[in-house]
């Protein structure tokens, strides 16, 4: 992120974005499926590099439709279980709108001026704010937040999660990027905090739906990829247009 330049960096969020597919479509799709689950993996690349790089509104639109197309088709004449085959199609093309749709958020805020303090800002806030929440939750974490979809998480972790939040952005305007205001800090601190835990809690949702209890296992002792972009997914799309749209 500090030396690669824009191509490099794109390329680098292809292949996490093609990953994280790869584990969502683990999840999600029954084994026989696994030519399907490629083949929408390599739909999320695509995808995701069209956007970035897209030269005006038809080459964006195109890289999100064709592969929607293409993964109809393939599913058209390439199912086992015709009761079924509404599902498989309707995880792939979830899983296109869950991951790359939004993960693609970052490399377009890589891009903007001084996209390299955005895209560390959303980190940092993102950290501190996980951080606080675990730490404020395992210690006086006593009313369960959302028990039916994470019993492990407590209001007063979420409390601790946007309080978290707010530093980090507070500690990176002083460190890093003093452009910054202080409203700035207040709403993006909050809102990135936000967000931020609601893509925690939306990838709990998918697990527990598809009956797992990690995405994958790549990251040892962490799980799979997705679970650690679970809230970045969620942080990188209002950051992006706060940025666009203020500075």
């Amino acid at each position: 992120m500090l030396y690669a330049g824009q191509t490099l960096f794109g390329c680098v969020l292809s292949l996490i974005a093609m990953l994280a597919l790869h584990e969502f479509y683990g999840m999600g799709l029954p084994p026989h499926c696994r030519f399907e689950a490629w083949c929408g993996s390599l739909a999320g690349v695509a995808m995701t590099l069209a956007i970035l790089y897209a030269a005006g509104p038809f080459s964006l639109l195109a890289g999100i439709v064709f592969p929607v197309l293409g993964l109809s088709v393939l599913f058209l004449f390439r199912f086992k279980n015709l009761q079924q085959v509404g599902h498989d199609l309707a995880v792939i093309l979830l899983g296109l709108a869950y991951i790359p749709l939004l993960l693609v958020h970052a490399g377009l805020l890589r891009h903007l001026e001084s996209g390299r303090n955005w895209v560390f800002l959303v980190l940092v806030i993102v950290m501190v704010s996980d951080s606080l929440a675990y730490f404020v939750g395992r210690k006086w974490g006593r009313r369960k937040l959302y028990p039916a979809v994470s019993p492990n998480k407590s209001q007063e972790g979420a409390v601790g999660g946007l309080v978290g939040g707010l530093l980090g952005a507070l500690l990176f305007k002083l460190s890093f990027f003093p452009a910054l205001g202080w409203l700035d800090i207040v709403l993006l601190g909050t809102g990135i905090g936000i967000f931020s835990q609601v893509g925690d809690l939306v990838e709990s949702l998918f697990k527990r739906s598809f009956g797992v209890k990690d995405s994958g296992s790549l990251i040892p002792g962490h799980g799979g990829i997705l679970d650690r972009l679970d809230s970045l997914l969620f942080a990188f799309p209002p950051a992006f247009y706060y940025a666009t749209w203020f500075y």
